[in-house]
C-alpha cells in the first residue's frame, strides 16, 4: 500500500502560525502603538521598507524555482496551459469583483462603512488577480500532480503576471471608484515580480551550471523553505502591529472579509475541475490547474495593497484574511480532489 503523501509541518499549521501572529501582532501594536507608528512611516514611494524587505524574502526563494524553458514543451499537451491561462486571467479576476462587490456592497451594509467597501472590494481584486505561485507546488504533490506539468502552468502564469496584472487590477478596481496611482502599482510589480524573478533566473543558472541541478533542486532550494516562511510570518506580525486598533474596534470583519474569499476560492476551483473533466485532462494535470486557479500569489497582493493603499487599509487586511483562510480551504480542496480522482 502506498504510503500516505503529508504536507510539511509549516505548511499543515500555516494558518495556527497566521491566527498566532494576528494575536502576537494586535498585542504588539497596543503595547508598542508609537514605536509601530514610527516604523510605518519609514518609506520610499509609498513603499514600506521593512515590509518591503520581507515580502522579498518570501517571494525570491520561490521565483528560484520557475523554469521558462518548460514552456517550450507547451505544445505537447496545451489543453491544460490554455485552461490555466483562461481560469485565471478571464474568470478568476472578474468573480473574485463579483463577489467582492455583491458582498461588501449588498449583503453586508449595514456592517461595513460605504466609503469602506471600496477598499475591501480593491483588496479583494488584487487577491483575485494573482495566482498561486508556491504553495500550488505543495498541492500539486497532495494531490499526486504532475510536477513538471505544474512547473509548467506556474511559470506561464508568472510570465503573464508581468503584463496583464496591472491593466486588470488598474481597470477593476478602477470600477469601483477608488483612485489607483498607476506608477505605484507598476513599482510593485516591479519590485515584487521582476527584480525577483530576474534574480532568481540568475542564481539558478549559476548554481546549476556550476553545482548540477541535483544539488540545486536537492540541497540548495530546500535551504530557502523556512526564510520564506519565516518572512511571512513577520510580515504578518507586522501588519497586524499596524492594524491592531482597526481589528480590536471591529473584530467582526475578520469574519464578514473571510466569506466572499472563501466562496470564490470553492467558486473557481469546482468550474477549473469540472472543466478538465470534461476536456479529458489527466488528474495528474487537472487538479493542479484547479489548485493554481483557486489559489492565490498572497505575497504580492499583500505587497501590492500595501503600496497602493497603505499598511493599515482595508484592502491590505483583506489580502490578510486571505492568507488565514488558504491553507484549511485548500487542504479540504485537495481532500475532494483524492477523492474524487479518475
Amino acid at each position: 500500500m502506498p504510503q500516505e503523501k503529508q504536507i510539511a509541518f509549516f505548511e499543515k499549521y500555516l494558518s495556527l502560525w497566521v491566527a498566532l501572529c494576528i494575536g502576537a501582532g494586535i498585542l504588539i501594536g497596543n503595547v508598542a502603538g508609537d514605536v509601530m507608528q514610527v516604523v510605518s512611516g519609514w518609506e520610499i514611494y509609498r513603499v514600506n521598507i521593512p515590509i518591503a524587505i520581507l515580502i522579498w524574502m518570501m517571494i525570491y526563494p520561490m521565483m528560484l524555482q520557475i523554469d521558462f524553458t518548460s514552456i517550450k514543451k507547451i505544445g505537447r499537451k496545451p489543453k491544460g496551459i490554455v485552461l490555466t491561462v483562461v481560469m485565471n486571467w478571464l474568470v478568476k479576476p472578474f468573480t473574485m469583483a463579483f463577489f467582492a462587490w455583491i458582498f461588501f456592497t449588498k449583503i453586508f451594509a449595514a456592517f461595513i462603512d460605504p466609503s469602506m467597501a471600496g477598499e475591501y472590494i480593491a483588496g479583494a481584486i488584487i487577491l483575485g488577480a494573482a495566482p498561486c505561485t508556491a504553495m500550488v507546488f505543495v498541492w500539486s504533490y497532495l494531490t499526486d500532480g504532475d510536477p513538471n506539468y505544474t512547473l509548467m502552468q506556474v511559470s506561464v502564469n508568472d510570465l503573464i503576471i508581468l503584463f496583464a496584472f496591472v491593466p486588470i487590477v488598474g481597470f477593476l478596481v478602477g470600477i469601483t471608484d477608488v483612485v489607483v496611482p498607476y506608477e505605484t502599482l507598476i513599482l510593485s510589480i516591479l519590485i515584487y515580480v521582476v527584480i525577483p524573478l530576474v534574480a532568481g533566473i540568475v542564481t539558478s543558472k549559476l548554481l546549476i551550471g556550476s553545482k548540477g541541478r541535483e544539488w540545486f533542486t536537492g540541497k540548495f532550494l530546500p535551504k530557502f523553505k523556512p526564510v520564506s516562511i519565516i518572512a511571512l510570518l513577520l510580515t504578518l506580525i507586522l501588519l497586524f502591529a499596524f492594524q491592531g486598533e482597526n481589528i480590536l474596534n471591529n473584530p467582526f470583519i475578520i469574519l464578514l472579509i473571510a466569506v466572499p474569499l472563501i466562496i470564490q476560492t470553492y467558486f473557481i476551483f469546482f468550474i477549473t475541475w469540472f472543466s478538465g473533466k470534461r476536456l479529458k485532462l489527466q488528474h495528474q494535470v487537472c487538479a493542479p490547474a484547479a489548485m493554481i486557479g483557486a489559489s492565490n500569489f498572497f505575497e504580492l497582493s499583500v505587497a501590492v495593497a500595501i503600496g497602493l493603499f497603505g499598511l493599515q487599509s482595508p484592502a491590505a487586511l483583506v489580502c490578510v484574511v486571505g492568507v488565514l483562510v488558504e491553507v484549511p480551504v485548500m487542504l479540504s480542496l485537495v481532500n475532494y480532489a483524492n477523492r474524487k480522482r479518475y
